[in-house]
């Protein structure tokens, strides 16, 4: 879905984002969003670990 996005689309969202969000806002979403992918890519990794370790047994 996101590698269809390209440059021009990416442009237009973040000229969207700041529009709506102000610049003063924008790094605080983009860390929250950063925190909350790195989380999330953490939580799959654990249960892709756990899955291969109870097929093991």
């Amino acid at each position: 879905m996101l590698s269809n996005i390209g440059f021009p689309g990416l442009f237009l969202i973040l000229v969207i984002a700041l529009v709506i969000f102000g610049p003063s806002k924008l790094p605080e979403i983009g860390k929250a969003v950063g925190h909350s992918l790195r989380e999330f890519k953490k939580a799959t990794n654990d249960i892709m670990n756990e899955d291969k370790d109870n097929s093991g047994k």
